[in-house]
């Protein structure tokens, strides 16, 4: 399926809560001189993007927010599907197929494919990805995507440096197979994820080593990437801008010139500018502003929910925060349907359990609000009333919704526990280096599932895992995951 067609849905998929889109793309430019009206006389969307990204290179991000312009710059073997969830559509890849039982998969890449720089993409580009992402020097937090390969796990972990082991092979320079730990029928919804992208191998190497996380391949003049458009401009905490690029082998059907993403940390300044016509997207909404907005834009207000889920991370190796107990305790002690009235008031629905409910499954519901079951385990753990109680932090982003939750969050826990947090902000880029280091007590997190299949929020929690920051390790569970 064309860019073009994926990319017009855009503001109707990627809302969570909402999202408002400017009916200037649709209707063309208008008698004023806005920002809204130039852009959309040059076919460019303008659209917010809530921070500063970290980086664009997919080996060595893990937020929506660089996913947003990952994927404008970079396509992997399928794409996503402009209407139906779970749907895969060809990317890079033209066809596939899987043997019997799903432990093998076979891609044909289609030899139309090109970097932006004229080089041909090829099935060695994709053995390089799968490599470097895998190379333990390098660092990706977002590895464990790999690990459903054949070796990669092991690879990854350092226990063999032969990569060879690892189940991926080339037939030819356009054939690339897969081989499985088990049985994955949902492997095409999986490689839509960044992390499963191809890398340009004579890029990264041209401007270092496989495996140097600092490598300047990804500056604006460096860059070489294989999607619908391609890096034109970086000005930090200002914009970043990218162009149609007319190299990609459906170029035709792209229908816009460019996209500027903005990354408007402030939710209120990014309201105002899409009220003032300085943008076109918004999915930033401040729960006070929601009515507004639905009542001056209906026909561009969309609310669809993310398939994700809001959590807290514990740091179980500071101090109480290491005993069940007080996290249980943490736990019971807070109002999710308070929380979600009062404070996101976006429609979202409280969470029973890590995964949420989706296709058929219902979530168990072990998570639930029980304020004197809270103090019971308080206690018992040795801080009757909160007494006692160790002074922590909870880390939040520096996005003003992050902040009203956690003030609402915090007072639940001094009024139901007696306890104390103080609320520690941090923007983007510090927020996740602050847990990948674990240098922090307890934070504000959610995860968006990767693909339609409960794994997806299951095995972030496996021992070391690259996004599990928590140091809490369950053999019990990793072995039902992997039973499972």
């Amino acid at each position: 399926m064309p860019f073009a067609a994926r990319f017009s849905s855009f503001a109707a998929r990627v809302a969570v809560p909402a999202a408002i889109c400017g009916t200037t793309m649709l209707a063309g430019c208008g008698a004023g001189t806005s920002p809204v009206d130039e852009a959309t006389a040059k076919g460019i969307l303008i659209r917010g993007n809530a921070a500063e990204p970290k980086g664009l290179d997919p080996h060595l991000v893990s937020g929506v927010l660089e996913d947003n312009i990952i994927r404008a710059l970079f396509e992997g073997l399928c794409t996503e599907h402009p209407e139906k969830d779970g749907v895969p559509l060809p990317g890079a890849a033209e066809s596939w197929e899987a043997n019997a039982d799903f432990t093998e998969w076979v891609f044909h890449l289609r030899k139309d494919a090109r970097w932006s720089d004229g080089e041909p993409v090829t099935a060695e580009d994709f053995l390089f990805s799968y490599e470097r992402i895998l190379t333990p020097a390098l660092g990706a937090e977002y590895a464990g995507m790999l690990y459903y390969v054949v070796g990669a796990q092991d690879f990854n972990e350092g226990k063999t440096t032969d990569f060879s082991t690892v189940g991926v092979s080339a037939d030819d320079d356009y054939t690339l197979r897969v081989r499985l730990r088990g049985s994955i029928p949902f492997l095409p919804e999986l490689v839509k994820h960044y992390t499963w992208y191809p890398v340009p191998k004579h890029t990264v190497l041209k401007f270092g080593r496989m495996d140097d996380p600092f490598s300047e391949w990804t500056r604006p003049k460096n860059i070489v990437s294989n999607g619908p458009f391609v890096l034109k401009s970086w000005r930090l905490n200002d914009h970043i801008e990218v162009e149609k690029n007319p190299l990609y082998w459906d170029a035709k059907t792209v229908g816009l010139n460019g996209v500027r993403f903005l990354p408007v940390v402030n939710g209120y300044t990014e309201c105002r500018m899409f009220f003032n016509r300085q943008m076109h997207l918004t999915y930033t909404m401040p729960p006070e502003l929601k009515a507004f907005a639905k009542e001056k834009f209906p026909d561009e207000w969309r609310g669809e929910l993310y398939l994700g889920v809001l959590f807290m991370r514990c740091n179980t190796e500071r101090g109480a925060l290491g005993d069940k107990r007080v996290r249980k305790a943490l736990s019971l002690a807070l109002d999710r349907e308070s929380l979600i009235e009062n404070v996101v008031q976006g429609g979202q629905e409280p969470a029973r359990g890590i995964v949420p409910p989706f296709g058929g499954y219902e979530s168990p519901g072990t998570v639930r609000t029980d304020a004197a079951e809270a103090r019971r385990l308080l206690a018992e753990a040795g801080f009757p009333g909160g007494a006692g109680f160790p002074d922590f932090k909870l880390l939040i982003t520096d996005r003003d919704t992050a902040k009203k939750l956690g003030e609402a969050i915090q007072g639940m826990w001094r009024d139901e526990l007696g306890i104390r947090v103080r609320i520690e902000q941090m923007e983007w880029g510090s927020y996740l280096q602050s847990q990948f280091e674990k240098q922090y007590d307890l934070a504000l997190g959610g995860w968006i599932g990767d693909y339609l299949d409960p794994t997806t929020f299951l095995d972030m929690w496996v021992t070391d895992g690259g996004n599990n920051n928590t140091s809490w390790s369950n053999r019990d569970y990793e072995a039902l995951l992997t039973e499972g």
